[in-house]
């Protein structure tokens, strides 16, 4: 229970809802009770009169004598109804308190870790896999919530019936009681293991549906590939492969389960029997009056389901232990992107770097090596370098995804680790190397991250992006849909709709991250002159392994493996034989080539 003390505080916060569902499971426990008990005096009623009845044989008396047992009876039967329909009521209730508070800590311990995920850094992406995030705010969530509800519900039930049910039971008879009990114990246990085994086989089951779902996704998203190497024949053999695979786990977890409800009405019936056994020899005896041998049978049945559901709680109690481990772990991870003095205040838009460097933890690869430059206000400064030279990290500690190992960023005179992120980044339009995009309308997809943007400043940002006169070709236009990460636009309309994104927000300082690598030479020209005359009282980042990209730059850098081996102008570094230089000259030849 260490792990799940966590939900402690969840607990406190709804506790009017467990203490009213803990009010509600005595009420509903007792008139869970109260029907065996009338059954008894019903029985004892009818078997204490039989013979005084059979006396008035052939006699006027004798029906009236049957009129008032029937009345009797049937008392009793109406009773045992309002009391069934009272007992559904308050089970009703149970269920709107307990399962209810289940259901709003579920909701609240979601918004937790996702709100925890989104504070998180860059590195901790870097670290851990999109499908284990999801599975941790799915599944596992998922399997607390079953402890929380289904569990604590059942739980509660079990002891209360159990503190109210066992002491009227032996008030009537030690004996009989502790003979109709030796089964139960039995039974827990075996609905323990058997149920183990059932989640075992389950995630089993889950996990070869997993892999083949996988082997679905694959081969239909690389059909152009199968048709084209004919391999159609190898696909279903292997398909067929992981299909039998998830058909022999099933049909293991069917086995497991046959052998459930057998074993459950076995023991059950064990109970019955020697109830019947024991009570009819007490009976006898004159101990023990029917009423009571089908009062005990009641409340044997009574105690089964509770009974059995001690082995099922039990191993929901562990797997949820299990679930709220892993998300122990990661609501513990500590966010170290945070500001020392919450600076919040307009940028001007000058950038500094002072001997910066930057290692990765979980690589341990040096990126950056002591790099130190300024940009104005107003100037542009371009970035280049081959792949692998930490063009894309410079980027990151620059919006503060990551913070440098050594050295420091200065925006505006001021350490950036004293501004508060948020503040700073929503200041700054970044175009990262990856673009993504929302499945959403155009227009959504540029206003993302605005409170609310007009169709003439959408049109003007899908301008300065060369990507309007595309987007009017769209038969819907603005209010196109996009599929799955933008899947409905080419390579350079996407990188091109992220750029647009980018200069909606009218950012003081602009960060392209190598995102005019898709485009052709024409449009690159035209985007870089529309930022030039956007960007005129603006910093602009421009990170590119393309020299082209550089031309309209006030500076220029080279990075290779993590150090700056040049800058200056562009002018400056094509007059002489330059690194610069002779990139260009390769890069100018590989494109007169594919031309």
């Amino acid at each position: 229970m260490k792990e799940l003390s966590y939900l402690n505080t969840y607990f406190l916060k709804y506790k009017s809802y467990l203490l009213l569902g803990l009010v509600f499971v005595i009420l509903s426990t007792i008139f869970q009770i109260l029907p065996a008990q009338l059954v008894r005096f019903a029985l004892d009623l009818v078997a204490e009169n039989l013979s005084t009845y059979k006396s008035f044989d052939n006699l006027e008396l004798q029906d009236i004598f049957r009129d008032s047992i029937n009345q009797s009876i049937v008392f009793y039967g109406i009773l045992i109804l309002v009391i069934a329909l009272l007992r559904g009521v308050f089970l009703f209730l149970v269920r709107q308190t307990i399962i209810v508070m289940s259901r709003h800590i579920e909701y609240d311990l979601k918004n937790e870790i996702f709100a925890h995920y989104q504070s998180l850094p860059l590195s901790f992406y870097r670290k851990n896999n999109t499908g284990d995030l999801i599975a941790r705010i799915s599944e596992d969530v998922s399997k607390v919530r079953m402890y929380i509800g289904p569990a604590i519900m059942y739980g509660l039930n079990m002891i209360i019936l159990a503190l109210i049910l066992l002491p009227v039971m032996f008030s009537i008879s030690v004996k009989l009681t502790l003979y109709a009990l030796i089964p139960l114990p039995i039974l827990s246990l075996s609905i323990y293991f058997v149920n183990n085994i059932i989640n075992k086989r389950a995630e089993e089951i889950q996990e070869s549906l997993s892999d083949l779902s996988t082997y679905v996704q694959e081969a239909f998203s690389g059909i152009r590939v199968l048709k084209s190497f004919a391999r159609e024949a190898d696909s279903l053999k292997n398909f067929a492969k992981e299909s039998d695979h998830y058909k022999k786990k099933s049909l293991q977890l069917t086995q497991v389960n046959a052998m459930f409800f057998p074993l459950i009405m076995s023991l059950i019936g064990l109970s019955t029997v020697l109830t019947v056994f024991i009570g009819g020899t007490e009976v006898i005896n004159g101990r023990l009056s029917i009423g009571n041998i089908a009062e005990f049978i009641l409340y044997v049945n009574l105690l089964t389901w509770p009974v059995t559901a001690l082995g099922w709680v039990t191993s929901i109690i562990q797997r949820a232990a299990a679930s709220q481990k892993r998300i122990n772990e990661f609501l513990k991870t500590k966010n170290h992107i945070v500001s020392e003095h919450n600076i919040e205040k307009d940028i001007v838009g000058q950038v500094e770097l002072k001997n910066v460097s930057f290692t990765y933890d979980d690589s341990g690869i040096e990126a950056l090596k002591n790099i130190s430059f300024t940009v104005n206000p107003g100037e542009s400064i371009a970035i280049i370098g081959t792949t692998g030279s930490g063009k894309s990290t410079l980027a990151n500690l620059i919006g503060r995804l990551l913070d440098p190992t050594e050295g420091d960023v200065f925006i505006d005179g001021i350490n950036l680790k004293d501004y508060n992120p948020s503040k700073f980044r929503d200041q700054i339009g970044s175009v990262p190397q990856d673009v993504f995009l929302f499945s959403d309308t155009i227009s959504n997809n540029v206003a993302f991250g605005l409170n609310d943007l007009n169709a003439e400043k959408t049109i003007e940002a899908l301008k300065h992006a060369d990507l309007y006169a595309n987007v009017m070709e769209f038969p819907k236009q603005l209010e196109t849909i996009l599929g799955e990460r933008g899947i409905t636009l080419s390579g350079g309309q996407k990188q091109r709709l992220s750029i647009a994104r980018a200069l909606a927000k009218e950012p003081r300082l602009l960060i392209l991250d190598d995102c005019l690598s898709a485009v052709d030479t024409k449009t690159e020209n035209n985007i870089l002159n529309s930022l030039k005359k956007i960007m005129a009282n603006k910093t602009s980042i421009i990170i590119s392994h393309r020299v082209s990209s550089a031309k309209l730059a006030d500076k220029i850098i080279v990075l290779d493996n993590g150090h700056i081996i040049e800058s200056g102008s562009y002018d400056d570094l094509m007059a002489t034989d330059s690194n610069f230089k002779q990139l260009y000259d390769k890069q100018l030849v590989s494109r007169e080539i594919e031309e």
